[in-house]
């Protein structure tokens, strides 16, 4: 019996539905975790929701108005804006300086990507307690050393002035390994043939990079700063555990707007209040990742 091929146009029917099927998954997926709790926290934003109360009234706006006046927010808004100006610059430059340099090595090449990479699949738990511990006032190994160089012990995580650089210390040394990675896949994808051709003209090391290698890895480095920016406006787990008992640091110096939503949320259950913070929050992360995507991408003509 003689079997017909399947016409082009049915087999293309047939791919495209296959496609969609595959894609409805997480499109499933985000619609119930991320897309339906977002529209509910604007919902709740309106209305003065404590679940401790019997009636949770409509107020409207009044959550937002009452947020302008709100000076932990304004200070935890100031805290995660830091964070972000500290962290993110520090950790694409020294992730890519480290992958420059992993990149010439040969021997044991394996192991040292190994070792920059393990702090990032280390539990944050369990590093923001090591750290904990490094940099204790009292028997911390840091000030240890300190004292060997007859310098002073410092307070570090119960300082005001200390607090938020060394916690954003932990996040730059936890995601330098990514960093380190990323930038390795980016180098290796630029053709060695550009380097060769530039070296052939008589550029430098520093004229190369200049003009070949920070160009074609501009859609590395948007990567970064995006993904490390979101991570940034959402820093909460390292900032809880560096000091459990106090959270938030010494007079707040290292409260974050996720920190300060998860408190009023769940410790004082003003659930309203807190979706407000939430929304405003959302807001500014897709402000800025749209801002950053817009000027940071470079456009190439072909």
């Amino acid at each position: 019996m003689r079997v017909r091929p399947a016409r082009p146009g049915t087999l293309r029917r047939r791919q495209t539905r296959t496609a969609y099927t595959f894609l409805l998954v997480p499109l499933l997926f985000f619609l119930v975790v991320r897309f339906i709790p977002t529209f509910l926290a604007l919902r709740l934003s309106l209305f003065d929701w404590n679940i401790l109360k019997e009636q949770q009234p409509f107020v409207g706006l009044e959550n937002y108005r009452t947020l302008l006046e709100d000076e932990k927010f304004g200070q935890a808004l100031k805290n995660t804006a830091l964070y972000t100006v500290i962290g993110v610059p520090l950790q694409i430059a020294l992730g890519l300086i480290l992958a420059l340099m992993l990149g010439r090595i040969r021997a044991l090449r394996g192991l040292y990507r190994a070792l920059y990479f393990a702090p990032y699949v280390t539990p944050i738990v369990a590093a923001a307690w090591v750290w904990q511990w490094l940099f204790s006032p009292q028997f911390g190994p840091v000030n240890t050393v300190l004292m060997w160089l007859h310098i002073p012990p410092q307070a570090f995580l119960t300082s005001p002035h200390q607090a938020l650089a060394t916690t954003a210390g932990l996040v730059v040394w936890q995601n330098l390994g990514f960093q380190v990675v990323l930038f390795l896949a980016g180098l290796a994808a630029i053709p060695r043939s550009y380097y060769e051709a530039a070296e052939i003209d008589g550029a430098s090391g520093g004229q190369a990079f200049w003009r070949i290698t920070l160009p074609l890895l501009n859609p590395t480095i948007v990567f970064s700063v995006v993904t490390g920016t979101i991570s940034y406006l959402q820093l909460f787990t390292q900032v809880v555990n560096l000091n459990f008992t106090d959270q938030g640091g010494p007079l707040g110096s290292t409260m974050t707007v996720a920190l300060y939503i998860y408190q009023l949320a769940f410790g004082r259950y003003q659930m309203g209040y807190a979706s407000a913070v939430t929304v405003i929050l959302f807001v500014i992360i897709l402000a800025i990742t749209l801002l950053q995507l817009k000027f940071l991408t470079r456009r190439y003509d072909t």
